[in-house]
């Protein structure tokens, strides 16, 4: 697998019908095929007995007894990927996981490949798995799904202290299968229970429109790899429109490629400007990414970026950028916090690790995975400000920018 950079973590996958993968790169880093993997001389070893590790095993060795008789044996590779998983599950990083050989499959299947799912994505938050934000136009979205729901069960398995990974295992499927997923929302008491059928998911990525008041709006859906040429035809339509006033909606938008939020940013920050940092903790020096200086606007464009709970990732890192540069504002609802970055490391030709490595923060320091953004302006939605289609978020977009 080549080496790729993204923008948001890779366990918290579009369950869609074409993965979309953020906030990971892969490296090659895996012994020769058929090579033994061997305890190394890591600095972080040198001051641990690993006699204790050798004489459990040793002991379960000798005196495992197994429930039933038709129990299969446990062979030596899986207790050592056993070994391995125990380990990374201790740094206590809900995004470090081992992948065995079957898993480690899956994951790259769903790289490289298409599957059934129903459109939504979904991360751990606070250790509950949340709905980032379901795609526009999917099983998902139709059938209610919203940014912010906790997934409680899939089918009839529980998903406390269940991973992504495992509940992307149990959502996506073939397309046309169903799969009953019971949520949690914020001020409803009971479960909600929705039967989801599965389907090949196109990810939706731009529309533009002009509104009666003459203020343009552009609604990006992900940060795909296209999305860049998408959106600079988008702002040359805002260009043609005569409008001085624009908003990008990024509400639901769960991120996508870092390539195109840095792209886009630059079409607002001249050149050099600092768009994003990958923070390495004390591993090594921070990375900066800066504006490539498109800059086109002048300070008479008035710009608002509309966010909420399920602005994620790259969202947030575009959001963020041109808000601490003081080219927007934001209104909505605070953001997802999305700002970890993982690396999928190959341990054996069918086995790997996937560790969280860096952390994005914006250019004025704020780490994204510390809480999100705070828009400027906070609308909430309800029940009952929303009907009939109403949108008191765009509502008040419109009402900042014809003062």
């Amino acid at each position: 697998m080549n080496k790729e950079r993204y923008t948001q973590i890779i366990a918290s996958v579009f369950i869609a019908g074409v993965l979309f993968t953020t906030g990971f790169f892969v490296g090659k880093n895996n012994p020769q095929d058929g090579q033994s993997i061997q305890f190394l001389n890591a600095t972080s070893t040198k001051s641990v007995d690993m006699a204790a590790f050798w004489k459990a095993w040793g002991i379960l060795d000798e005196k495992f007894a197994p429930a039933s008789s038709t129990t299969p044996p446990i062979s030596s590779e899986d207790k050592l990927w056993g070994s391995i998983e125990g380990l990374a599950s201790s740094y206590k990083d809900s995004y470090t996981v081992f992948f065995p050989p079957v898993e480690s499959k899956a994951f790259e299947e769903e790289i490289s490949g298409s599957f059934g799912g129903v459109g939504m994505e979904i991360a751990l938050q606070e250790e509950i798995l949340t709905v980032v934000a379901p795609l526009k136009g999917t099983p998902a979205e139709r059938a209610g799904v919203l940014a912010g729901d906790k997934v409680i069960m899939i089918g009839d398995k529980s998903t406390a202290k269940m991973s992504t990974d495992e509940a992307i295992k149990l959502i996506r499927g073939e397309v046309g299968t169903s799969v009953v997923v019971t949520f949690g929302r914020k001020g409803t008491k009971e479960p909600i229970v929705k039967t989801l059928t599965r389907a090949n998911i196109e990810i939706p990525t731009i529309n533009t429109k002009l509104l009666d008041e003459n203020v343009f709006v552009v609604s990006l859906y992900s940060f795909s790899a296209i999305s860049p040429n998408l959106f600079r035809g988008a702002l040359r339509e805002f260009v043609e429109s005569g409008s001085d006033k624009l908003v990008l909606d990024l509400r639901n938008n769960p991120g996508g490629y870092l390539e195109a939020a840095l792209d886009m940013a630059s079409w607002f920050l001249p050149t050099g400007k600092v768009v994003v940092i990958e923070d390495f903790g004390d591993k090594k020096e921070p990375k900066i990414y800066r504006s490539k200086g498109y800059d086109i606007f002048t300070n008479n464009l008035k710009f608002v970026i509309l966010v909420n709970e399920g602005s994620a990732s790259a969202s947030e890192i575009l959001a963020g950028a041109l808000k601490e540069h003081n080219k927007a504002i934001l209104i909505g609802n605070k953001t997802f916090g999305k700002g970890s970055v993982q690396e999928l490391v190959s341990l054996t030709s069918d086995t790997s690790l996937k560790i969280t490595v860096a952390h994005w923060f914006t250019p004025l320091g704020k780490s994204i995975s510390n809480g999100g953004l705070t828009p400027d302006i906070e609308v909430k939605l309800t029940p009952e400000n929303t009907k009939g289609g109403n949108d008191p978020q765009l509502n008040a977009a419109v009402e900042y920018l014809l003062k």
